[in-house]
């Protein structure tokens, strides 16, 4: 265990620079039929990583329970790109800023991790960052309920993963999730997080 969260970091960022393929939120569901042409949001999250002296953590939040649109569910810090927005690492870095307070100039972006489609019609591109120095977290309690770290050794271990399932307009929809202590990580964020580990892992 302790050369999985000493090496987690190296590893992570050894697979940032290698082919992804991309993913989405109806991968366990190949019942669904996705429309030719649709048109997908530009999106971009921030697996924000920081180092510590138990190995890295990765930081993740849950969303504020009045929210009309996934209310109470974990999420990585990020939104819907910006026509301001250069790409989506700005968008993720933005984002990260409105919802958690956090510099720009506190992150190195490490790379990035192949798009997720959701079921809300966005393309997601996971932006990986490194934490460099300490933040005093602001929340924007309009939309971030709680931030919390997570061991990063915990979400790059594929055997922490199931699928599980749900109902969703009267048929059951699986999905991948990852949870741990309190927190229930589910739907998009577990998927992403889930094809990191398997680059990982292998």
């Amino acid at each position: 265990m302790m050369a999985i969260q000493h090496n987690a970091l190296d590893r992570v960022a050894s697979v940032l620079a290698s082919d992804h393929q991309a993913s989405s939120d109806f991968d366990l569901n190949p019942d669904i039929t996705l429309p030719a042409g649709r048109a997908l949001r530009d999106a971009g999250v921030l697996m924000l990583i920081e180092e510590g002296a138990e190995g890295p953590f990765v930081y993740l939040t849950k969303r504020a329970s009045h929210l009309k649109h996934h209310p109470g569910q974990i999420a990585f810090p990020g939104g819907k790109t910006d026509p301001a927005d250069t790409d989506q690492i700005d968008t993720a870095l933005r984002e990260a800023n409105e919802e958690i307070g956090l510099p720009r100039t506190h992150v190195k972006v490490l790379g990035q991790l192949a798009s997720h489609e959701t079921v809300t019609g966005f393309q997601v591109k996971p932006i990986v960052g490194l934490l460099t120095r300490p933040f005093d977290p602001i929340l924007e309690r309009a939309e971030v309920e709680e931030l919390f770290r997570v061991p990063l050794h915990h979400v790059l271990n594929p055997q922490n993963f199931s699928v599980e399932g749900r109902v969703w307009n009267g048929v059951t929809r699986k999905y991948y999730a990852v949870p741990f202590g309190p927190y229930y990580i589910w739907g998009a964020t577990a998927r992403m997080l889930f094809g990191l580990a398997q680059k990982v892992s292998v």
